[in-house]
């Protein structure tokens, strides 16, 4: 017999999954074109104004789908989860509604301008339409995770006839991790801007090596990459963590493969799940650096999944990979972007064919690394909240349409599942059949 909360929660992964696809990058690459916009403006160098050109298509390629996806996804919470929708539809409503009226309108306003305006209105009014755009779809993110976080450390209500009650909007809103969780998120968008733009332009540069028009998108995007992959990590990832610890110490520990409560606690640096068993084996740990890392304090207690029911631990296996892989993709990034900083100053980048190739190859085939990081960090973040969909007031398993027939969910699931396959296989075309029309004008251009 199928069952209608597991197929649920599967529907919703893979829409909510297939959708944030498209924000991170949206965001990351709306401040890449306020960047290269200013420079065109500011700078006067039409290099930056060619560049913007194109990634003004790929945003709009983007933004389009991205949209699209977003309503499926909301129409769920009616549909699949009723009892959820009622219980927090007076808490819930409210940083949906704000991003709505607040956000993406003027996010879909002015991207009509920014894209329609060029040469048609002042530099400074285009750049400034630029600007509108990245800040609304930062807004947006903003009152989404404000949603998310509130989910996550729910505050300013109280329960009243089995439903949850407004008492504190300020509360509600500014709990206790949404700041961080906005900070590493927007952080993380704009890595996944970064090599995105790093990602096609060194395609465009190998394709023609004598151009630089794409050399300067490559470094841009580089400095901008760095300095935001080390941000994801630290302070942001560090002050989540600490966050995570004091608030949702059960989570910390299936991240952290932390069995029994104790001082001087490892951090897994590799580690195996036994998920039938609920056990960690093969573990590798630094001594003390689980405690330092949630309290500052290699010698600081910190509780494992022993001092939790078994019924309230997150299923092992997906958060403690999961979190490790986003990790490892975290550190790598730091590397990539730094590696070519360090060729770029040494002078090998454009000198030694060989490391060009490596490297520029490299980068491209990192494009959608950062926004599988992403993905991961949104599995360890939702699976460990689980069996809660409200951090301890509402299970998961409270929180479905019990009226609606499994065939029903899997019909859906079915359908969206072939639509969204067929969505992704048409922006990847479309990406790189702009991608190959933007370097063949290049090289025309250059010739």
């Amino acid at each position: 017999m199928m069952d209608t909360l597991f197929l649920s929660r599967l529907q919703f992964a893979v829409t909510i999954g297939f959708h944030f696809i498209f924000p991170p990058i949206s965001i990351g690459l709306a401040w890449m074109l306020v960047w290269f916009e200013g420079r065109a403006w500011l700078g006067k160098d039409q290099d930056y104004e060619k560049i913007a050109r194109l990634f003004a298509k790929l945003l709009a390629i983007t933004f389009v789908i991205g949209v699209a996806t977003g309503i499926v996804m909301e129409f769920q919470f009616g549909t699949n989860w009723s009892e959820y929708s009622r219980f927090v539809g007076d808490i819930f409503g409210a940083p949906l509604a704000a991003e709505a009226v607040f956000a993406f309108f003027l996010e879909s306003s002015f991207m009509g301008l920014y894209l329609f305006g060029r040469n048609k209105i002042s530099r400074g009014a285009h750049w400034f339409s630029c600007l509108m755009v990245a800040l609304g779809a930062t807004i947006s993110a903003f009152w989404i995770l404000v949603a998310n976080s509130w989910m996550q450390t729910p505050a300013g209500f109280e329960v009243v006839n089995g439903r949850a009650e407004l008492t504190s909007f300020a509360e509600a809103v500014f709990n206790d991790s949404m700041w961080i969780r906005f900070f590493h998120t927007l952080t993380a968008c704009l890595v996944c801007g970064a090599f995105f733009v790093t990602g096609i332009s060194a395609w465009l540069v190998r394709k023609n090596r004598e151009s630089k028009l794409f050399r300067k998108a490559l470094v841009s995007a580089l400095v901008i990459g760095f300095i935001n992959s080390v941000l994801v990590a630290v302070p942001f990832g560090h002050h989540h963590a600490q966050q995570v610890a004091k608030t949702q110490p059960e989570k910390l520990a299936a991240m952290e493969g932390l069995e029994s409560t104790q001082e001087n606690a490892p951090l897994l640096v590799f580690g195996l799940v036994n998920q039938a068993e609920r056990k960690y084996f093969a573990k590798v740990g630094i001594p003390g650096g689980l405690s330092w890392l949630a309290f500052g304090d290699t010698k600081a207690t910190v509780q494992g999944l022993d001092a939790f029911p078994d019924d309230e631990e997150p299923p092992l296996a997906l958060t403690f990979y999961s979190f490790h892989l986003m990790v490892v993709l975290g550190g790598f990034f730091i590397f990539m972007t730094a590696a070519g900083l360090g060729m770029l100053i040494l002078k090998w980048l454009w000198r030694n064919k060989v490391l060009d190739n490596l490297y520029l190859w490299g980068l491209t085939l990192c494009l959608p690394l950062p926004v599988l990081a992403t993905q991961l960090g949104w599995m360890a973040a939702e699976v460990g909240r689980q069996p809660w969909i409200v951090y301890r007031v509402l299970k998961t398993r409270d929180a479905f349409s019990p009226t609606v027939p499994a065939e029903h969910v899997l019909f859906s699931l079915i359908m969206f599942s072939a639509i969204y396959l067929f969505l992704l296989i048409l922006y990847i075309y479309l990406l790189r059949q702009e991608t190959i029309k933007a370097g063949k004008a290049t090289i025309a251009a250059d010739n």
